[in-house]
């Protein structure tokens, strides 16, 4: 008998990540409030493309990654072929 095991994603980049420092609840936000303070904290951050490149493939619906939110992330993903 065979198993397949797949590798979890290396997700050690995310210790480097500012949102890591600064808590989550910037990147989270309730429904309809800004995400302005996030985008300040993303525009700083060493790790910002590596944080996108994760959420565009793991289709991350909710919260700002990589400087964009759900709405930015969606028209990008439109937008490429």
């Amino acid at each position: 008998m065979h198993i397949e095991t797949t590798a979890p994603p290396d997700l050690s980049w995310q210790e480097e990540a500012l949102c890591a420092q600064t808590g989550g609840d910037f990147f989270f936000p309730e429904p309809g409030s800004s995400v302005r303070d996030a985008k300040r904290i993303c525009a700083l951050c060493p790790i910002r493309s590596t944080c996108l490149e994760f959420a565009l493939s793991n289709d991350e619906r909710f919260g700002v990654w990589g400087g964009l939110s759900e709405k930015e992330r969606l028209a990008l993903r439109r937008a490429t072929p």
